[in-house]
C-alpha cells in the first residue's frame, strides 16, 4: 500500500453556463522518501489536485468521485480526520505567499501560532523554533526578522517565510505549490536542497508542483504531465524529460530557456505535435495599426539613474499603518537600494537580477512613482521624474511608462471584470475613444495574450495564476508604452505559455521599438531576453555587462555563483 494513494479522481466547477472538469480520472501514487513532480499548463488541474488533497476546494467546486488515501486513511470527505492533519501531517507551501500571509500579524506570531496549535511546546521553545525555521531557509538576521510584517519583506523572502511554516510542525506530506517561483537561484538552490534533505533525513513524501523544468530535472524522482484536467504522460523524471512520449510533455520540455546559449526565438509545439511557426508578429500588427509605427533610434538615452537609493525606516512605516498611539517602532532603518546608477537605451532591453531583498523591485517602483527615492536623480527622455521636493511628477511619463508586476493576484481588481480592468487604462489615457473602438482594443490585446475574448466577461477570481499574468500584461500594454517594465512577468507562467508570452514581448519591441526593464531571478530566461545585465547585490551593482560576456565571463564573485547555481537543463533539450 502506498503512502499517499489517489484514484479515478474527479473535480468539476459548476457554473451558470457550464460545468468545467478540473480533474478526470487522476490517478497517481506516492511513497515516503520520493518526490513528485506535476507540470502542465496554467488552468491544468495542477494546483486543484493539491487543494483536494488537503479538502481546500473553492465552492461551487466539488470531488464528484474519486478517492484520496493517506496510510490507508481515506481523506475525501472527512474533514474531522482533514482538521488534525492539515499542518501537521501535511505541510502546504501555496503559490502566492502574498495572500497566504495574515498581514495583520507579525511573522513570529504565525509560526508561533502554528507550532502551539500542532506541537505540545511552550512560548520560549516556540520561538527558538521559529528563529531556526527562519534561519533554515535562509533568511538573514532571523532574530530581529521574525518581529516584521509580511508587508517588510520581499516577493522571495515572503515565499521562504510560507516554507518555514509548511515545515514547522515536521509534516509527513509536503505539498509544495509553485514553491520557488518568486526566489532567485541561490534561494532556490537551497530550498530544494533542503527540500530534498527533509525527505530523505524524515522519510517524507513530498509533491512540488511547478512549471520550472530545471526544478523538475534536479528534485523530482518522478514527473506527471497534466493537460485539461487529465494525466497525459507520467514516469520516472530522467526518462520523461529526455525521451516524451506524449506531446503535451515535448511541448514543455521543448519550450524550456537553453542556459548554455541565446536564441533569436522559443520554440513551441502544437498539441498534435507540430511545431508552430511564429504568428505573434501577425498578432502585433493588430496593434501597430492602432499605435502606428514609431521611430528608432538606439542611441536615444531613454532612462538614467543616477546615485540612487532608496532608505526604509520603520518609524514612517508605523506611523503610516497604525491605528492608535500604542503602535511601537523597533526605529530600523533598511537600505533597499544603495547608490545605484544605470542608463537604458530606446529598444534595448536590461536585465535587473539578483537574490530577493537585493532591491530590484524598490527600483521599478521607483521609476514608476510608487515608492519615492531617498536620494538620487531619475531622468525619462532626459526630464527628471522626481521635482525638487522628491514628488513624482506623473504628467512628464504618463502612460508611456507601465509595470508587469510579479504578483498578479493583488495587482489585478478583485470586483472588476477583466473587460473592465483592461478598458479603464484605454478610457483613461483616450478620452474620446468610441464603443467600437474600444471593444475592438480590448479583443486586440487579450488575442495577442492568447486568452479567449469571453474571459472578458469573468473575474480575477476565476483564473489560474498563469491566466491573471496575462491579464496583467495586457493591461499594462493598454496604455501604449515606450517603457515597460516587467517584475518577474512569466514567474507565474508554465514554460510553454512563458515561451509565448516572450517570443510576443519580443515582436511587440521589434515592431514598436519598445524599451524594457527586465527583472527576474530566472537566469536562463534573462540571457535570452537581453542585452545588457545588471547584478545587484544587498542594495548595490555588482556589476554591469552585455549578457553574453556577462554569462561566459563573469567578473564578481557573487554573479559567479549565481551562473554556477543555475539549473543547467540543456542536455535534455
Amino acid at each position: 500500500m502506498s503512502f499517499l494513494e489517489v484514484k479515478n479522481l474527479n473535480i468539476s466547477y459548476p457554473t451558470r453556463k457550464e460545468t468545467i472538469v478540473a480533474s478526470k480520472d487522476v490517478e497517481f501514487t506516492l511513497e515516503r522518501g520520493e518526490i513528485l513532480g506535476i507540470v502542465g499548463e496554467s488552468g491544468s488541474g495542477k494546483s486543484t489536485i493539491a487543494n483536494a488533497i488537503i479538502n481546500l476546494i473553492d465552492p461551487p467546486g466539488e470531488i464528484t468521485s474519486g478517492s484520496i488515501k493517506m496510510d490507508n486513511n481515506e481523506l475525501r470527505d472527512n474533514e474531522e480526520l482533514i482538521q488534525k492533519i492539515r499542518g501537521k501531517k501535511i505541510g502546504f507551501v501555496f503559490q502566492d505567499p502574498q495572500t497566504s500571509l495574515n498581514p495583520l500579524f507579525r511573522i513570529k506570531d504565525q509560526l508561533i501560532e502554528t507550532i502551539q496549535t500542532h506541537l505540545n511546546l511552550n512560548y520560549q521553545d516556540a520561538l527558538k523554533k521559529s528563529i531556526q525555521l527562519l534561519k533554515e531557509v535562509g533568511i538573514d538576521n532571523a532574530e530581529k526578522r521574525i518581529e516584521d510584517y509580511p508587508h517588510q519583506f520581499s516577493g522571495g523572502m515572503r515565499q521562504r517565510v510560507v516554507i518555514a511554516l509548511a515545515i514547522s510542525c515536521e509534516p509527513d506530506l509536503i505539498i509544495a505549490d509553485e514553491p520557488t517561483t518568486a526566489l532567485d537561484v541561490s534561494i532556490q538552490h537551497q530550498i530544494l536542497e533542503l527540500l530534498k534533505d527533509l525527505t530523505k533525513k524524515r522519510n517524507l513524501g513530498v509533491i512540488i508542483i511547478t512549471h520550472d523544468m530545471g526544478v523538475i530535472a534536479e528534485t523530482t524522482d518522478r514527473v506527471i504531465v497534466m493537460r485539461h484536467g487529465l494525466i497525459v504522460e507520467q514516469g520516472d523524471t530522467k526518462e520523461l524529460l529526455t525521451n516524451p512520449k506524449s506531446n503535451e510533455a515535448r511541448s514543455l520540455v521543448i519550450s524550456v530557456p537553453p542556459t548554455n546559449k541565446k536564441i533569436d526565438r522559443f520554440r513551441l509545439i502544437s498539441p498534435d505535435g507540430k511545431e508552430i511557426t511564429a504568428d505573434s508578429k501577425n498578432l502585433t500588427k493588430k496593434i501597430i495599426k492602432t499605435w502606428g509605427v514609431r521611430e528608432k533610434n538606439k542611441n536615444k538615452k531613454i532612462l538614467q539613474l543616477t546615485a540612487v537609493t532608496k532608505i526604509f525606516d520603520d518609524k514612517s512605516l508605523v506611523s503610516n499603518f497604525s491605528f492608535g498611539s500604542k503602535a511601537e517602532s523597533t526605529n530600523k532603518v533598511e537600505k533597499a537600494v544603495d547608490n545605484v546608477s544605470f542608463e537604458l537605451f530606446e529598444g534595448e532591453t536590461l536585465g535587473l537580477v539578483g537574490e530577493s531583498g537585493s532591491g530590484k523591485s524598490t527600483i521599478a517602483k521607483i521609476i514608476t512613482g510608487l515608492v519615492g527615492p531617498s536620494n538620487g536623480e531619475i531622468f525619462y527622455n532626459d526630464i527628471s521624474l522626481y521635482n525638487s521636493k522628491r514628488k513624482y511628477q506623473i504628467d512628464k511619463s504618463r502612460g508611456q511608462i507601465q509595470m508587469i508586476f510579479q504578483d498578479p493576484y493583488s495587482s489585478l481588481n478583485p470586483r472588476f471584470k477583466v473587460r473592465d480592468i483592461i478598458s479603464e487604462p484605454i478610457k483613461l489615457f483616450q478620452k474620446n475613444i468610441n464603443k467600437n473602438e474600444l471593444t475592438q482594443n480590448m479583443y486586440d490585446l487579450i488575442d495577442i495574450v492568447g486568452m479567449t475574448r469571453q474571459s472578458l466577461d469573468r473575474y480575477p477570481h476565476e483564473f489560474s495564476g498563469g491566466q491573471r499574468q496575462r491579464i496583467s500584461i495586457a493591461r499594462a500594454l493598454a496604455t501604449r508604452p515606450r517603457l515597460l517594465i516587467c517584475d518577474e512577468p512569466t514567474s507565474a507562467l508554465d514554460v510553454s505559455i512563458q515561451a509565448q508570452v516572450l517570443n510576443l514581448l519580443k515582436d511587440i519591441q521589434d515592431e514598436l521599438h519598445l524599451t524594457m526593464l527586465f527583472i527576474s531571478h530566472d537566469l536562463p530566461v534573462i540571457r535570452q531576453m537581453c542585452n545588457r545585465i545588471v547584478v545587484l547585490k544587498n542594495g548595490s551593482v555588482c556589476e554591469t555587462k552585455e549578457t553574453e560576456e556577462l554569462f561566459n565571463n563573469p567578473a564578481h564573485p557573487y554573479t559567479k555563483e549565481l551562473i554556477r547555481l543555475m539549473p543547467k537543463i540543456e542536455s535534455i533539450i
